[in-house]
């Protein structure tokens, strides 16, 4: 009997955003694009022209939704099949403000997101006693809570070569950025934020931040950032904190970006390197050098962190001159470092069909694969830990379980059934979930869901 998690307080939410955005569209007019056009981008239409009358003027408001369901068909940590559900509202502004405030070249952006529901990979793909590296139901973590996830100005100068971004964002917005199509977590957004998610904090999490961007030329441009350490920003009642208190240190990110047309053709490659200034904890060692699990002497301290990340996407066909069908590929990769951090590497690649049907020209297939690794230390550290209490058995509840490598895949199908909404089913294939061996391979059935309101 399949087990259907919902949060009842996000679905009260839900609806009280939904209808306060209902009720200002529909209070004083009619809808020129009638609710639920497939050919309008929003579900509740243009309020008789007015959407698009005031996007013109420059101001621009969104309330979008994600869900996503996930069910453990076969395998995983917990063999009890059931399904979960987890979503999220996003509610933004943004604002041209040349148009209305006669501003060059200047921004604004307020959002606001809405996370509730359960993950199927806590409890049933992966061992909670270490829990995870990847999940099944992306929009699902850092806290379900309701955030401030953005609230910047942004200004451009010298034709707009140079753009200046300040406000509170996160990370994956400007940097490391990738689409979040596939629901696995391991092709969704920007990767370094997965696997040093201690000191990088990924949408929907927001901290005070400053971005500077250059064009060296109209395809290349490099850009530089700061970016508030504090942890304390993750906490589930401090979505709307905005001081500093807590604060570590910064996290200092730098990329270079090129975005060609080759053929005709648009691609995007990135390449990046971040620097944490905060202190960081060895994984493994004591100050004398020492496995600290043997040695009971508190693990050693790092004055800092980094690691790099690289990434393509290419589109390398179309349909005709219709550049919006076609295939694209695309692969990333992370480094970081071994002695701070529980994940030293990772890969992914995958391929993107849009348009695969004449009959469905905007429907997409995607398919990836990710290998995620632990750093050996990481490990070591587990079995030296299990050594100190004398566990070896791995059905001991007290057992911590050494992790190594997880791999993961995933095969999509996006239904376009509307401007304003995409629907993709999904099977995902999870070998060694969070990378433990013990943990049988996961077969997980999924559904992302996609809408503007």
């Amino acid at each position: 009997m399949l087990d259907f998690s919902f949060s009842r307080d996000s679905a009260i939410s839900a609806l009280r955003l939904i209808g306060g955005c209902t009720a200002l569209g529909f209070a004083t007019y009619a809808q020129t694009a009638p609710a639920f056009d497939s050919d309008s981008p929003w579900m509740l239409g243009d309020w008789n022209g007015s959407r698009t009358e005031l996007a013109e003027k420059g101001y621009d408001f969104k309330l979008d939704y994600t869900g996503e369901m996930g069910s453990n068909l076969h395998g995983g940590y917990d063999h009890d099949r059931t399904a979960r559900y987890s979503d999220q509202f996003g509610l933004g502004t943004h604002l041209d403000l040349q148009k209305i405030l006669g501003w060059d070249d200047a921004e604004f952006q307020l959002t606001i997101t809405k996370r509730s529901g359960n993950n199927i990979s806590n409890d049933r793909i992966n061992d909670p006693r270490v829990g995870g590296f990847t999940s099944a139901q992306e929009v699902w973590g850092r806290g379900q809570t309701t955030r401030l996830t953005q609230m910047w100005y942004q200004q451009k100068f010298f034709d707009q070569k140079l753009d200046i971004k300040v406000g509170r964002f996160g990370e994956g917005e400007d940097f490391n950025s990738f689409p979040c199509d596939f629901q696995n977590l391991a092709f969704c957004g920007s990767q370094v934020g997965n696997w040093v998610g201690g000191i990088w904090y990924n949408w929907p999490v927001s901290q005070w931040a400053l971005r500077v961007k250059y064009h060296l030329t109209p395809e290349l441009y490099a850009q530089v950032g700061a970016y508030e350490q504090n942890p304390s920003n993750l906490d589930r009642g401090n979505g709307f904190k905005l001081s500093g208190s807590g604060t570590q240190g910064a996290v200092l990110p730098v990329e270079l970006v090129w975005t060609p047309k080759l053929n005709g053709l648009p691609g995007e490659y990135r390449a990046g390197y971040y620097y944490s200034s905060a202190k960081a904890s060895d994984v493994y060692k004591d100050q004398n050098g020492q496995p600290a699990a043997l040695s009971g002497e508190a693990y050693r301290s790092a004055s800092s962190k980094h690691g790099v990340w690289f990434g393509a996407q290419q589109q390398v066909t179309s349909i005709a001159s219709d550049h919006s069908r076609g295939l694209s590929v695309f692969a990333n990769a992370t480094m970081h470092d071994k002695k701070t951090n529980a994940i030293d590497n990772y890969v992914q690649a995958g391929v993107v069909y849009k348009g695969p049907f004449d009959a469905r020209a905007k429907d997409d297939i995607g398919f990836a694969l990710a290998r995620v690794h632990v750093n050996p230390a990481f490990r070591k550290n587990a079995e030296a830990s299990n050594q100190a209490h004398a566990v070896y058995d791995y059905d001991d509840p007290s057992f911590l379980p050494p992790q190594d490598t997880e791999y993961s895949a995933e095969l999509y199908y996006g239904v376009h059934l509307a401007n304003w909404l995409t629907v993709r089913p999904n099977l995902q294939y999870i070998r060694h979930p969070g990378g433990v061996d013990q943990v049988d391979d996961a077969l997980i059935a999924g559904i992302k869901i996609q809408s503007s309101f």
